[in-house]
């Protein structure tokens, strides 16, 4: 088999297997509950203490307190990610925040947060600025 037919055979394949995906709705964003956000931190940090969690009104992050100090966790894609706030940058962006993260696995997210929402989040990001 020529290499141009692979080549066409392994691209075609890609791309329709990301259309079935996408028509069948899994390349949808996962909406979090404070309960699905809380379970969904506690699978990423098994040994952790969640005391509270604030969802974000569209439902793609939340704020987590626990033992160890604040977390955020945010939809990507199906899944979600989950980093303690220890080490980062929070910088306003015009549709919420953007917390730059000192760590080369998660680089950055920006949160998209009401106006209402954002002094509650900074407050709770940030407790002692």
């Amino acid at each position: 088999m020529s290499l141009e037919i692979l080549l066409i055979l392994v691209v075609g394949g890609i791309a329709g297997i990301a259309l079935l995906l996408h028509l069948t709705g899994q390349s949808a964003r996962r909406l979090l509950t404070p309960e699905a956000a809380r379970a969904d931190w506690l699978r990423h940090f098994p040994d952790d203490a969640v005391i509270d969690v604030t969802v974000a009104r569209d439902g793609h992050a939340a704020l987590l307190r626990t033992e160890t100090g604040p977390g955020l966790l945010w939809s990507f894609g199906a899944d979600t990610v989950g980093r303690h706030l220890l080490d980062f940058d929070l910088i306003d962006h015009p549709k919420g925040f953007r917390i730059i993260f000192h760590d080369f696995t998660a680089p950055q997210v920006t949160l998209h947060l009401t106006e209402e929402e954002r002094p509650h989040w900074k407050r709770l990001i940030s407790p002692h600025d």
